[in-house]
Protein backbone atom coordinates (compact mmCIF):
# COMPACT_ATOMS: atom_id res chain seq x y z
CA UNK A 1 0.00 0.00 0.00
CA UNK A 2 1.28 3.16 -0.68
CA UNK A 3 1.93 6.25 1.38
CA UNK A 4 -0.77 7.97 0.11
CA UNK A 5 -3.29 5.44 0.26
CA UNK A 6 -2.39 3.91 3.65
CA UNK A 7 -2.25 7.81 4.61
CA UNK A 8 -6.24 8.22 3.54
CA UNK A 9 -7.06 4.40 5.49
CA UNK A 10 -5.86 5.83 8.52
CA UNK A 11 -7.90 9.04 8.27
CA UNK A 12 -10.84 7.45 7.69
CA UNK A 13 -10.58 5.42 10.50
CA UNK A 14 -10.41 8.26 12.98
CA UNK A 15 -13.79 9.34 12.65
CA UNK A 16 -15.15 6.11 13.27
CA UNK A 17 -12.81 5.58 16.40
CA UNK A 18 -13.85 8.35 17.87
CA UNK A 19 -17.55 7.39 17.18
CA UNK A 20 -16.87 4.15 19.01
CA UNK A 21 -15.08 6.04 21.74
CA UNK A 22 -17.71 8.78 22.17
CA UNK A 23 -20.18 5.37 22.20
CA UNK A 24 -18.58 3.15 24.25
CA UNK A 25 -17.09 5.61 27.45
CA UNK A 26 -20.81 6.02 28.63
CA UNK A 27 -21.45 2.35 28.45
CA UNK A 28 -18.16 2.01 30.36
CA UNK A 29 -18.99 4.23 33.86
CA UNK A 30 -22.75 2.68 33.34
CA UNK A 31 -21.42 -0.60 33.65
CA UNK A 32 -18.95 0.33 36.70
CA UNK A 33 -21.60 2.40 38.39
CA UNK A 34 -24.04 -0.71 37.92
CA UNK A 35 -21.44 -2.89 39.55
CA UNK A 36 -20.21 -0.75 42.64
CA UNK A 37 -23.92 0.09 43.38
CA UNK A 38 -24.47 -3.90 43.34
CA UNK A 39 -21.19 -4.32 46.03
CA UNK A 40 -22.28 -1.39 48.73
CA UNK A 41 -24.70 -1.56 50.76
CA UNK A 42 -26.47 1.86 50.58
CA UNK A 43 -27.52 3.31 47.46
CA UNK A 44 -25.60 5.21 44.51
CA UNK A 45 -26.41 8.08 43.26
CA UNK A 46 -26.69 8.48 40.40
CA UNK A 47 -24.59 11.80 39.60
CA UNK A 48 -21.26 9.48 40.69
CA UNK A 49 -18.95 9.05 38.01
CA UNK A 50 -16.68 5.73 38.27
CA UNK A 51 -14.24 4.99 35.65
CA UNK A 52 -13.56 1.69 36.65
CA UNK A 53 -14.87 -0.94 38.64
CA UNK A 54 -13.15 -0.60 42.18
CA UNK A 55 -12.18 -3.17 43.99
CA UNK A 56 -14.40 -4.66 47.38
CA UNK A 57 -13.51 -6.19 50.10
CA UNK A 58 -15.21 -7.28 53.12
CA UNK A 59 -18.97 -5.80 54.35
CA UNK A 60 -19.38 -3.27 51.49
CA UNK A 61 -20.26 -0.78 54.26
CA UNK A 62 -20.13 2.02 52.43
CA UNK A 63 -21.74 5.75 51.83
CA UNK A 64 -20.98 7.65 48.55
CA UNK A 65 -21.95 10.96 48.66
CA UNK A 66 -23.31 12.84 44.92
CA UNK A 67 -20.82 14.33 42.35
CA UNK A 68 -17.72 11.95 43.10
CA UNK A 69 -15.35 11.19 40.18
CA UNK A 70 -13.65 7.68 41.04
CA UNK A 71 -10.58 6.99 39.06
CA UNK A 72 -9.76 3.75 38.34
CA UNK A 73 -7.88 0.89 40.48
CA UNK A 74 -9.53 1.77 44.17
CA UNK A 75 -9.31 -0.18 47.01
CA UNK A 76 -12.03 -0.04 49.41
CA UNK A 77 -12.32 -2.59 52.30
CA UNK A 78 -14.61 -2.62 55.23
CA UNK A 79 -14.32 -5.00 57.96
CA UNK A 80 -16.50 -5.99 61.03
CA UNK A 81 -18.32 -2.72 61.87
CA UNK A 82 -15.70 -0.62 59.85
CA UNK A 83 -17.66 2.00 57.91
CA UNK A 84 -16.14 4.45 54.98
CA UNK A 85 -18.51 7.54 54.30
CA UNK A 86 -17.15 9.81 51.81
CA UNK A 87 -19.13 13.37 51.64
CA UNK A 88 -19.93 15.38 48.01
CA UNK A 89 -17.63 15.89 45.22
CA UNK A 90 -15.23 14.34 46.84
CA UNK A 91 -12.48 13.10 43.71
CA UNK A 92 -10.73 10.03 44.90
CA UNK A 93 -8.06 9.42 42.38
CA UNK A 94 -6.62 6.18 40.71
CA UNK A 95 -5.13 3.59 42.49
CA UNK A 96 -6.10 4.73 46.36
CA UNK A 97 -6.73 2.62 49.00
CA UNK A 98 -9.20 3.02 52.13
CA UNK A 99 -9.28 0.08 54.61
CA UNK A 100 -11.98 0.86 57.60
CA UNK A 101 -12.10 -1.31 60.51
CA UNK A 102 -13.61 1.27 62.37
CA UNK A 103 -14.52 4.64 60.30
CA UNK A 104 -12.75 6.44 57.82
CA UNK A 105 -15.14 9.94 57.43
CA UNK A 106 -13.90 12.34 54.24
CA UNK A 107 -15.40 15.30 53.83
CA UNK A 108 -17.42 17.03 50.64
CA UNK A 109 -15.07 18.95 48.16
CA UNK A 110 -11.92 17.01 49.12
CA UNK A 111 -9.40 15.33 46.83
CA UNK A 112 -7.27 12.62 47.20
CA UNK A 113 -4.49 12.26 44.79
CA UNK A 114 -3.14 8.99 43.27
CA UNK A 115 -1.97 5.77 45.08
CA UNK A 116 -2.44 7.43 48.80
CA UNK A 117 -3.56 4.87 51.56
CA UNK A 118 -5.55 5.88 54.16
CA UNK A 119 -6.01 3.05 56.83
CA UNK A 120 -7.76 2.82 60.51
CA UNK A 121 -5.79 -0.32 61.62
CA UNK A 122 -2.69 -2.08 62.11
CA UNK A 123 -1.62 -5.18 62.73
CA UNK A 124 -1.27 -6.56 66.46
CA UNK A 125 2.53 -6.99 67.12
CA UNK A 126 3.74 -8.62 70.16
CA UNK A 127 1.66 -11.53 70.87
CA UNK A 128 2.05 -15.40 70.26
CA UNK A 129 0.48 -16.29 67.18
CA UNK A 130 1.55 -15.47 63.77
CA UNK A 131 1.20 -11.83 62.69
CA UNK A 132 -1.39 -12.47 59.85
CA UNK A 133 -3.65 -14.05 62.80
CA UNK A 134 -2.79 -11.47 65.66
CA UNK A 135 -5.60 -9.29 64.79
CA UNK A 136 -6.19 -5.25 64.38
CA UNK A 137 -5.92 -2.40 66.44
CA UNK A 138 -8.23 0.43 64.79
CA UNK A 139 -8.61 4.20 65.23
CA UNK A 140 -11.00 6.28 63.23
CA UNK A 141 -9.51 8.38 60.55
CA UNK A 142 -11.71 11.83 60.09
CA UNK A 143 -10.63 13.77 56.78
CA UNK A 144 -12.17 17.19 56.77
CA UNK A 145 -13.83 19.52 54.18
CA UNK A 146 -11.74 20.92 50.92
CA UNK A 147 -8.55 18.84 51.93
CA UNK A 148 -6.20 18.19 49.27
CA UNK A 149 -4.13 14.92 49.60
CA UNK A 150 -1.14 15.00 47.10
CA UNK A 151 0.06 11.59 45.46
CA UNK A 152 1.07 8.90 47.66
CA UNK A 153 0.43 10.14 50.90
CA UNK A 154 -0.09 7.50 54.01
CA UNK A 155 -3.25 8.38 56.50
CA UNK A 156 -1.98 6.36 59.65
CA UNK A 157 -5.16 5.32 62.22
CA UNK A 158 -6.48 8.35 64.69
CA UNK A 159 -5.65 11.24 62.62
CA UNK A 160 -7.47 14.03 61.81
CA UNK A 161 -7.00 16.18 59.05
CA UNK A 162 -8.98 19.36 59.60
CA UNK A 163 -10.90 21.53 56.90
CA UNK A 164 -9.18 23.27 54.30
CA UNK A 165 -6.05 21.44 54.33
CA UNK A 166 -2.91 20.55 52.31
CA UNK A 167 -1.00 17.79 52.61
CA UNK A 168 2.43 17.47 50.31
CA UNK A 169 2.69 14.42 48.00
CA UNK A 170 4.08 11.35 49.50
CA UNK A 171 4.21 12.49 53.31
CA UNK A 172 2.99 9.80 56.00
CA UNK A 173 0.36 11.62 58.30
CA UNK A 174 1.10 10.22 61.87
CA UNK A 175 -0.70 12.77 63.92
CA UNK A 176 -3.48 15.52 63.74
CA UNK A 177 -3.28 18.26 60.87
CA UNK A 178 -5.46 22.07 61.65
CA UNK A 179 -7.51 23.51 59.40
CA UNK A 180 -6.12 25.52 56.99
CA UNK A 181 -2.58 24.06 57.22
CA UNK A 182 0.09 22.71 54.73
CA UNK A 183 2.13 19.57 55.94
CA UNK A 184 4.36 17.47 54.29
CA UNK A 185 7.00 15.21 55.24
CA UNK A 186 7.99 11.71 56.23
CA UNK A 187 5.88 11.94 59.45
CA UNK A 188 4.05 15.09 57.87
CA UNK A 189 4.87 18.74 60.00
CA UNK A 190 3.06 21.34 59.53
CA UNK A 191 5.21 24.04 57.24
CA UNK A 192 2.51 27.02 57.13
CA UNK A 193 -0.31 27.62 59.60
CA UNK A 194 -3.39 28.92 58.47
CA UNK A 195 -3.70 31.21 61.57
CA UNK A 196 -0.08 33.33 60.34
CA UNK A 197 -0.62 32.24 56.61
CA UNK A 198 2.94 32.37 57.26
CA UNK A 199 5.72 29.27 56.62
CA UNK A 200 6.23 27.78 60.16
CA UNK A 201 10.17 27.38 61.12
CA UNK A 202 10.83 24.12 61.50
CA UNK A 203 12.05 22.35 64.10
CA UNK A 204 15.88 21.37 65.08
Amino acid sequence: MSKGIKGLAVAALTPLARLQRRLLEPLGRLWSHTRLRERIRFPLDPSVVVLGVPEIHGTGNIRLGRQLYLYPGLYLETQGTGEIRIGDEVVISRGVHLVAFERIQIGEGSMIGEYSGIRDANHRTGTDRALRWSGHESRPITIGRQVWIGRGVTVLPGVSIGDGAVIGANAVVTQDIPAGAVAVGIPARVVKSASTDRPVEASR
